[in-house]
């Protein structure tokens, strides 16, 4: 079954404002640094990523991860696809995606 592509706005039209807010919280940054570590950015089912959230919260997340440009959500009507939008993150910011891979270097969670 085909899915209807929930679209972000344009790569040139990212806003570094707009992605630092979205990166600004804990699961919302996990759901990233996940998608960024794997290289083969395949599509990932939104109930794929270990959030100790309520689905409301994460489809809230997932939104505003795709309003800011980083991810792409195909809507299947039971369900959504997450993909991450790594060409059009590293034209607009180049090296983000590193630095969310990069985490701490003394084992400890970002705050």
């Amino acid at each position: 079954m085909a899915g209807r592509n929930l679209v972000g706005p344009e790569a040139d039209a990212l806003d570094l404002g707009t992605v630092f807010r979205a990166l600004a919280d804990e699961n919302r940054r996990s759901v990233m640094t996940e998608l960024a570590a794997d290289r083969s950015d395949g599509e990932r089912g939104c109930n794929s990523f270990d959030l100790p959230i309520s689905k409301q919260t994460q489809t809230h997340h997932f939104r505003v991860l795709r309003e800011a440009g980083l991810i792409d959500e195909i809507d299947y009507g039971n369900r959504k696809g997450i993909r991450l939008r790594r060409a059009d993150v590293e034209k607009r910011f180049p090296g983000l995606l590193a630095l969310l891979g990069a985490g701490p270097s003394d084992g400890t969670s970002p705050h």
